[in-house]
């Protein structure tokens, strides 16, 4: 049977979460096609906060990388937009006039952040909270002693105000509510958590309209409607969403505040499905996480084909992702007519429950300061079970209403179909059956087996609970520092068995340290044959299957299939012949984009793959050698032209770049490298934000070491001042050394120098003279293995390579 075509519009929860319940029950109906607007994979959206105040990484709130997509056969399309679709045709239109089929449309284009209608609202400086992009934003303005305003005080502008402050933003919110998350709490909680917040420095404006933001050519302030001036370098709106409804509405899609849905997820299309911010279903439209993957798994049985029962609603709670704030809320919190309070307040340790009583059932709760029970009082609410007998002594939670005793008492009273993950609506017996069959005994294997815990992870106690309830206190295995789920050993442990043991092949080590599969896996072997060249430069031979394809292939896999090739210039420095070399080569393949990088370099886009050894073989000829800008090993020295031009120069910093980089190309580290040599304080190399930099002076050469300016920025820490180019290569050199030999796998300088402290990279690169004299000269040696460019070696075994031997694929 053919397949039929899918179209998903949209990369983000709801849509992919549908993906998954789909290729669960049917993984052969559909040819999958995924387009998202945002360039980069499917991430959890609702930890962006904790990104934003320096808690996680955006790669720790990745759902579904690359590998998932190609694995399941999904053709992904990111960062490509659909403007249009043509119902008629059973067609959808991206941006840049492109068609492409579907037998059946999912919707899931999410929503937009409402941005208040007022005067400097357009001004730079004044950003959403919605995305990656708004985060990055939002981390590169929050410096210490900045001055940020959050315009809205319900629950994304209070995680906004608590990340931005965990950064060294001053931060004042502006709402207009005389209760804070009024949606969420009773005014008692509200004004509890406002003290809370402004006890860690949050300043507050409630009851207060903005009027305006002021600026010239960026914001410089909030007005407010009392005439209230708040200066401001950063202004996030964070007063609501809207169901993003624009396709649909255009199309001619029934909708109201969203798109209409019945209980199937049906639009009023039949071969148009809708899911997540953007659907309106029976009036409602949902914000939270747990009603849009319910919604997901109707969808995706119905897509299946499956006659199931059709989505009914959701009862929703909800939980602030501030550290060290517990809140949590559910149902009707506010009561009213026909309701009874159940009230408990200990003011001297900052514990107020309230719960809302409706003939014999719990209809509501709210929790602030101790908020254990929370799945507890969740489960009751959604069950409508009968509370009467336990009335007296409800507010004390699931011990004090007869639970058994001891450790998880809060999870054994709970029926099978209680919600214990209402992120990703994953029930106790659900978990339980998991933890049986598949014999789990640690909260990351229920995590990869259910998704319990997977999003906000704040229910990840209660999974902890419900495990040792079910094997038992004593069996159940605490979470893993392991390299991967192939084996229990650490990164650190598996470096020193690799140089004790005298280990020398992936083989070798798998074997000695016990790994539990033959092969092991995506996320192992790339890190063990970083570990065993660092070991054993000469001696092991890099074995390059177990490389990512980037660096199999040595150049850059593009949205579209095809690569990108940057050819290296030292120092950012070309000439004339280079140039009309690449110029030769861009006309003779017919590269669409060449584009200037920002560290200096000349990105040639759009190389079909089988083109690659031609290419790679023109360029040389001009003596240009691969710019390895997909490795893991220095990318770029980036350099300003330093006192030969400029006047402000104080040392010749190309020059110095140029040795850096002679010194420092081919080689391999944990995570990709990144330098810059500026010359003179004012620091046009942008120096601060590198692994390693050089900040020329009068006085010598300032080392700075550990910068990142990624979504993660990191200022550099200082490391010393030298006198002499020498030294600068010889400190470089021994930095990076120790930085191969014990930082682990996919670790940035950033994260390795915050990991171990500036101190301890001090002791060892600066008081160390005799160790860092040795560290520079195994750096030297293990140069002498690598430092031959991969062009011109795979050009030499020509385009019968394996890599290389396929046709050139049509791109639709």
């Amino acid at each position: 049977m053919d397949r039929k075509r899918l179209v998903v519009v949209g990369n983000g929860m709801a849509g992919v979460r549908t993906l998954e319940e789909l290729l669960a029950l049917a993984p052969d109906r559909y040819d999958i096609r995924v387009f998202g607007a945002e360039p980069r994979v499917n991430y959890n959206r609702i930890m962006l906060s904790p990104v934003l105040a320096g808690e996680k990484s955006f790669a720790d709130i990745v759902l579904n990388d690359a590998d998932w997509y190609e694995a399941n056969g999904i053709d992904l399309r990111s960062g490509v937009r659909i403007v249009r679709l043509d119902r008629d045709a059973r067609q959808v239109i991206t941006a840049d006039g492109g068609r492409v089929d579907y037998d059946v449309l999912l919707l899931a284009t999410g929503s937009r952040p409402v941005m208040l209608p007022v005067p400097g609202a357009g001004l730079p400086g004044v950003v959403s909270f919605r995305d990656a992009d708004d985060v990055a934003a939002m981390i590169l303005a929050a410096t210490p002693g900045s001055r940020g305003v959050v315009i809205g005080g319900g629950l994304l502008g209070l995680e906004a105000a608590n990340g931005l402050k965990a950064r060294g933003m001053a931060v004042t919110v502006v709402h207009l509510m005389d209760t804070l998350m009024e949606r969420q709490l009773d005014g008692v909680a509200g004004t509890l958590l406002k003290e809370a917040l402004e006890a860690r420095g949050i300043g507050f404006h409630m009851q207060a309209a903005t009027e305006a933001i002021l600026g010239q050519d960026r914001v410089e302030a909030v007005l407010l409607r009392d005439g209230t001036r708040i200066p401001a370098d950063l202004v996030v709106m964070a007063a609501g969403i809207r169901p993003d409804i624009t396709l649909a509405a255009d199309a001619a899609l029934p909708c109201g505040r969203g798109v209409r849905v019945d209980d199937w997820m049906r639009t009023g299309d039949p071969s148009i499905f809708a899911v997540g911010e953007c659907v309106e279903h029976r009036g409602l439209c949902h914000g939270l996480v747990a009603p849009l993957f319910d919604m997901a798994k109707v969808c995706a049985a119905t897509l299946a084909g499956r006659d199931v029962p059709g989505y009914a609603g959701t009862a929703q709670a909800t939980r602030l992702k501030v550290t060290g704030i517990d809140l949590f809320s559910a149902g009707e919190f506010a009561g009213g007519e026909g309701t009874d309070d159940i009230v408990y307040r200990d003011v001297g340790a900052g514990i107020y429950k309230r719960l809302v009583v409706r003939d014999g059932t719990l209809a509501g709760a709210v929790l602030f300061g101790e908020t254990g029970d929370g799945a507890w009082y969740f489960d009751r609410i959604r069950s409508g079970a009968d509370i009467t007998s336990l009335r007296d002594r409800l507010i004390f939670g699931a011990t004090a209403a007869a639970a058994p005793p001891g450790g998880g008492a809060a999870i054994a009273g709970m029926p099978d179909d209680a919600q214990i993950c209402g992120c990703n609506g994953v029930s106790k017996g659900a978990i339980v059956a998991a933890i049986r069959e598949k014999r789990l005994t640690s909260v990351d294997e229920v995590r990869l087996h259910t998704k319990a815990s997977a999003s906000c992870g704040q229910c990840a106690g209660l999974v902890r609970d419900l495990l040792a309830a079910t094997v038992g206190t004593d069996a159940v295995v605490e979470a893993s520092t392991a390299l991967c789920s192939c084996t229990a050993h650490s990164h650190d442990h598996v470096r020193e068995a690799i140089v004790r043991q005298g280990l020398k092949s992936i083989p070798e080590v798998m074997r000695a340290l016990d790994w539990s599969t033959g092969e092991g896996c995506a996320k192992c072997r790339p890190a063990l044959n970083y570990y065993l060249l660092c070991a054993w430069p000469g001696d092991y031979a890099d074995h390059q299957p177990s490389r990512f394809v980037n660096e199999r292939l040595h150049a850059n896999i593009q949205r579209d299939g095809t690569y990108s090739v940057v050819p290296r210039l030292w120092g950012g420095l070309t000439n004339a012949r280079e140039l009309r070399a690449i110029a030769n080569v861009v006309d003779r393949f017919h590269i669409p984009a060449v584009k200037v990088t920002g560290g200096q370099r000349i990105d040639l886009l759009g190389v079909h793959k089988e083109d690659l050894p031609a290419v790679w073989s023109d360029l040389n000829a001009a003596g240009l050698v691969s710019g390895h800008a997909y490795a893991k090993g220095l990318r770029t020295v980036k350099t300003c032209v330093g006192k030969e031009w400029c006047r402000f120069g104080t040392q010749d910093s190309t020059r110095l770049g140029v040795a850096l980089e002679r010194m420092t190309w081919g080689c391999s580290t944990p995570h990709k490298v990144k330098m810059a040599v500026s010359g003179c304080p004012r620091n046009c190399a942008e120096a601060a934000i590198k692994d390693f930099a050089v900040v020329c002076v009068d006085a010598g050469y300032d080392l700075v070491v550990g910068g990142n300016g990624g979504t993660e920025l990191r200022a550099a820490d200082p490391l010393c001042r030298v006198t002499t180019e020498a030294e600068v290569l010889e400190y470089c050199g021994a930095f990076l050394q120790i930085y191969r030999e014990e930082a682990r796998y996919l670790e940035r300088t950033a994260a390795w120098v915050a990991r171990v402290g500036i101190e301890t990279v001090r002791q060892r690169v600066v008081a160390d003279g005799e160790g860092r004299r040795a560290a520079h000269s195994r750096f030297l040696h293990s140069q002498t293995f690598c430092q031959d460019d991969p062009w011109a070696d795979r050009v030499s075994r020509g385009v019968d390579a394996p890599e290389f031997s396929i046709l050139r694929e049509v791109v639709r």
